[in-house]
C-alpha cells in the first residue's frame, strides 16, 4: 500500500499557480511514484487498489487533474498519460504509454504464431519512444546469453527487414515465429540462438519474414500487462 502525506499542495503550470485538493495531490503522487519506480502507469483498477477507493473515484479525480492541466491523457480510453511535475532546469514531462501484447513468441522450439492480442502494457515512453512498437511474450531460453529469459516481453519496432547481427522476431514459414539474433548470407539466412545449449539453424529467403526489431526487454513484475479487453 502506498502511504501519503495529506496536504495542500499549490502546483504552477505556465506560470499559473493553482491549488490542489488533498485527494488530487494524492492521485498525482502515486502516478508520479509508480512511473518513477516502475516506469509505467498502472490501470485504473490497480489505482483503486493501491489508493483504497472504487474505481469511479480514480477516473474522476484523473478528470479534474486533466482539467487543471496538471495531467494530459491521449487515446480513446486515456491509458496514455502525460504528468507535467514542478517545472527542472532541461526537464521534459514523464509520460507513459500502452504497448500491444500481439501473442506468445517462442525463443527455442518455434510454436506457432497467434495474431490476436493477449493485452496490453504500459511503458515509460521516454524509454521506448519508437512508432507502433509491439511486445511479443518469450517462451524458453534460447537467447539467455542475450538477456532474454522465459516469460521475458520482448519490444519490437515493425520492421520487414534486419541488418546482420541484430535481434529479430521472424517469422518462418508463414506459420512459426521465434526471436534469434539475424545473419544474412548470398544464399540463405542464418538465425543464432544466445545460448551454446541451442543450434544455429539456416532458411532459404522464400521460408523467412522479418516481423520486427527487438529494441527492449521487459522482465519480472513489469512485465505483468492488463489482458483484459476494453
Amino acid at each position: 500500500m502506498y502511504m501519503y502525506n495529506w496536504k495542500k499542495c499549490t502546483y504552477t503550470f505556465g506560470g499559473i499557480a493553482m491549488e490542489l485538493t488533498d485527494k488530487q495531490q494524492q492521485v498525482l503522487d502515486y502516478l508520479t511514484e509508480r512511473i518513477d519506480e516502475e516506469g509505467r502507469i498502472p490501470t485504473l483498477r490497480q489505482a483503486a487498489v493501491d489508493l483504497g477507493v472504487s474505481h469511479t473515484a480514480v477516473a474522476q479525480l484523473m478528470n479534474q487533474l486533466e482539467k487543471k492541466n496538471v495531467l494530459a491523457r491521449e487515446g480513446y480510453y486515456g491509458r496514455t498519460v502525460r504528468l507535467y511535475p514542478e517545472p527542472r532546469e532541461n526537464s521534459n514531462p514523464r509520460a507513459g504509454r500502452e504497448l500491444p501484447v500481439v501473442g506468445r513468441i517462442t525463443a527455442g522450439l518455434p510454436m506457432y504464431a497467434q495474431q490476436e492480442w493477449e493485452g496490453t502494457v504500459v511503458v515509460d515512453s521516454s524509454v521506448f519512444p519508437g512508432d507502433n512498437l509491439f511486445c511479443l511474450r518469450i517462451k524458453g531460453q534460447s537467447m539467455k546469453d542475450a538477456g532474454i529469459f522465459d516469460g521475458d516481453l520482448v519490444v519490437c519496432e515493425p520492421r520487414q527487414y534486419a541488418e546482420n547481427g541484430e535481434v529479430v522476431a521472424v517469422l518462418i514459414k508463414g506459420e512459426e515465429a521465434t526471436v534469434k539474433r539475424f545473419f544474412r548470407y548470398a544464399d540463405h539466412i542464418e538465425l543464432r540462438p544466445a545460448n551454446d545449449a541451442y543450434q544455429v539453424v539456416c532458411y532459404p529467403f522464400s521460408e523467412l519474414l522479418v516481423q520486427g526489431k527487438v529494441v527492449g526487454v521487459i522482465r519480472g513484475r513489469h512485465a505483468e500487462f492488463d489482458g483484459e479487453r476494453k
